[in-house]
């Protein structure tokens, strides 16, 4: 019978982990690579059964596929510590992986943002790459936004991840202040450079998307909270890109 391993990276996700590998626990194998907690992660990762290892941060991409070649079976599932696996997706993915009609699937995703499952917004149905055989994917080194990258044709599953991304404003200013700074380092990294102009139109843009042509507007309150969000994570972004050019130049 084929064998599945689901894979988690963490780093201080004692609030979210327990969750998470209850809902992992279908897997034949459960890797979890930590990059430096300093929390209950581990102790609680092993409480629940996974085998967990240890690694130095790089970048996402880079920490997924070092798990990627942790694990000892060759399908693999990728799993965020802020997502659950529902019984109806834990269905697809046993007879997906039998079947083998694909080598690649992706799903989709239903995430929250501090009280609402998006509808709208640009967050559905948000399919993301995250079953696959090991041999025939892996993942980007992007500093965010990184993805499963494969030449295989790529099958669909159905039931979503239930994903809860933004728990509460403090969880959205964390992530405005960490993605922008990942941002301004991987658009720097590839030659790009920021000033107040570039901020100022990026931002504008990510609220007309957000809020106009990926239909915010019926979200609600959150819908126009979340447009905000992202006009401010772009505007950050290219500050900060703007701010690495000139430090790097009065070196």
């Amino acid at each position: 019978m084929t064998k599945l391993s689901i894979i988690v990276i963490t780093k201080n996700e004692e609030e979210n982990i327990l969750d998470c590998l209850k809902s992992a626990s279908f897997a034949d194998e459960v890797i979890v690579l930590d990059s430096g907690s300093t929390d209950n992660t581990i102790v609680l990762a092993e409480s629940a059964g996974a085998k967990v290892f240890s690694s130095d941060w790089v970048s996402y991409g880079d920490q997924k596929n070092k798990a990627i070649d942790l694990a000892s079976n060759d399908w693999i599932f990728s799993l965020d510590a802020d997502e659950r696996i529902p019984e109806m997706l834990k269905n697809e993915i046993k007879t997906s992986i039998q079947e083998e009609k694909y080598f690649v699937f992706d799903v989709p995703r239903s995430s929250l943002f501090i009280s609402r499952f998006m509808k709208h917004s640009g967050w559905r149905p948000d399919r993301t790459k995250r079953l696959f055989k090991k041999q025939k994917a892996r993942f980007t080194n992007h500093k965010v936004h990184e993805h499963l990258d494969t030449a295989e044709p790529v099958g669909r599953l159905k039931t979503p991840i239930v994903h809860y991304s933004y728990r509460n404003i403090e969880a959205v200013m964390m992530k405005l202040d960490q993605y922008s700074t990942r941002k301004a380092e991987q658009l720097y990294s590839k030659g790009t450079r920021g000033s107040l102009c570039k901020a100022l139109l990026h931002s504008s843009w990510a609220f007309l998307r957000t809020y106009f042509l990926r239909l915010g507007f019926l979200d609600g309150k959150m819908g126009l909270i979340l447009a905000l969000h992202n006009a401010q994570t772009n505007y950050y972004s290219y500050i900060k890109l703007m701010m690495l050019d000139i430090k790097n130049k009065t070196r």
